[in-house]
Formats: structure tokens, C-alpha cells, sequence
């Protein structure tokens, strides 16, 4: 099997592919032949070395990964099934998805639901999937559709422009923060009503008129202390 293995030098991340055998897999209890992997933006830290991702070399980065079971030692999973993995410290902590084959433990793995490719589940990707557990997270806070504005920050990014699709998809008015004028069509594209420049939210007071019946924050810092100082009186904001 190939795979992409970063590895510590001098203080610097080399990254190359090269061939290991099944054996030098990490523990788990079932092996999947990875078809798809997304390239998230942690794994491009990881890669490049320029985030403190990486604890223990050698490593596999690739935090999430879809294929089909090549054994497995867990009654829930059988060979030929397809499944899916995101998180769970895989491809920081443990060897992940950019390789031709993973081994991890079965509490890890999810069976890929009826409908869903393995490569739309990771074109979706643990981005995808983050962005809906947010507007889950404003739908389980009472957050409905004609209670007002959600802004979601840091939205062209890949959280960001899936949570800006998945709420018009839903019916919400949606207020798109980008630092970028280049990705305006593009959030106009998704359902965006309205795009807001990320220097409206560069200053903030501890409490500002209220705009929001929900936020999407993806940036932090500045920009969540600004919409948190916004926020309609029983209001949600998911952060990520």
C-alpha cells in the first residue's frame, strides 16, 4: 500500500508518499480500503508543517476517509461494507485517511447511509458535516426561520459556505461575513441574502444593537466577540 506519510526532521515536516506494508498499520479491529479523503484545512497545517497539528512522527495525515471494510474483527462490520470516518483524532493522533488503506477501531466507523456515494460523503467531508451539526445546534436552540438574520462568519470557507447552503436550503435569511469581494457571486450563489466585509466586525463594545436570532462563527477572536455583542436577547451562537 502507498501512502503519504509526514515525517520530522531538524525541526521540519518532510512530506512524501511512500510504500509500508498492511503490517505496519496502527491497532484497531477493522481495515478499510480508502476510496476518498477530503484535504481539510488541518491537514493542509499538518502537511506543511505550519500548525502545531502533529504530535508523533511518523504520521498519516487525512482527517477523515470513506471505502469499503477489507476485514474486520467487529461484529457491527463485515468486508465489502462501506463505511465512513470523521474525527476522533484520526490523521493527528492516529495514522488517517491518505493512504490506500486504514486500520482503526469499529467505534470510530459509521456505515455510509443508503444514497450516499463514498465520494460525495467526502466532497461533504468533516467540513460538511460540522457546518450541519451548527444549524442542528440552532435548530435544538429554538432558532427558527421567521425569528430573524443568521450571520455566519468566515463563510466562504468550507464550514461556512456549506452552513450559508444548508440554512437558505431551510428557509433562513442569511447574512454572509467574507474578507474576500471575490467570493461575494460566489455566497450570492449559495442563497446568501446579504454580504457583510469581515472589517465591519474588527471592533466591537460589550453589548451592540441586537442583529441576530443565530450565528454560524467559524473565525473567532474579534469577529465572534462582535456578533456575541450583537446577538438578539435569546439568541444561539455555534461556534466552531
Amino acid at each position: 500500500m502507498q501512502a503519504l506519510i509526514l515525517e520530522q526532521q531538524d525541526g521540519k515536516t518532510l512530506a512524501s508518499v511512500q510504500h509500508l506494508e498492511e503490517s505496519q498499520l496502527p491497532a484497531g479491529d477493522v481495515t478499510v480500503d480508502v476510496h476518498w479523503s477530503s484535504l481539510n484545512y488541518k491537514d493542509a497545517l499538518a502537511i506543511t508543517g505550519k500548525g502545531k497539528i502533529i504530535r508523533h512522527f511518523p504520521m498519516i495525515p487525512g482527517i477523515d476517509f470513506a471505502g469499503t471494510v477489507h476485514a474486520s474483527e467487529d461484529p457491527r462490520f463485515h468486508a465489502g461494507q462501506e463505511v465512513l470516518l470523521t474525527g476522533w483524532g484520526v490523521g493527528e493522533n492516529h495514522w488517517g485517511g491518505l493512504a490506500e488503506r486504514a486500520r482503526v477501531k469499529g467505534d470510530w466507523l459509521v456505515a455510509l447511509p443508503a444514497g450516499l456515494s463514498s465520494r460525495n460523503a467526502m466532497i461533504i467531508g468533516t467540513a460538511g458535516f460540522t457546518a450541519m451539526l451548527c444549524v442542528m445546534a440552532l435548530e435544538d436552540a429554538g432558532i427558527r426561520p421567521q425569528d430573524g438574520e443568521v450571520v455566519v462568519t468566515g463563510a466562504s470557507g468550507g464550514v461556512g459556505s456549506t452552513a450559508v447552503a444548508l440554512l437558505h436550503k431551510l428557509g433562513y435569511q442569511v447574512a454572509a461575513v467574507s474578507g474576500r469581494e471575490s467570493t461575494h457571486g460566489y455566497l450570492k450563489s449559495l442563497g446568501a441574502n446579504r454580504i457583510l466585509s469581515r472589517d465591519e466586525f474588527a471592533e466591537s463594545r460589550p453589548l451592540e444593537k441586537q442583529l441576530w436570532a443565530g450565528a454560524i462563527d467559524t473565525v473567532g477572536d474579534k469577529v465572534l466577540a462582535k456578533v456575541l455583542a450583537q446577538m438578539n436577547y435569546g439568541g444561539c451562537v455555534a461556534a466552531c
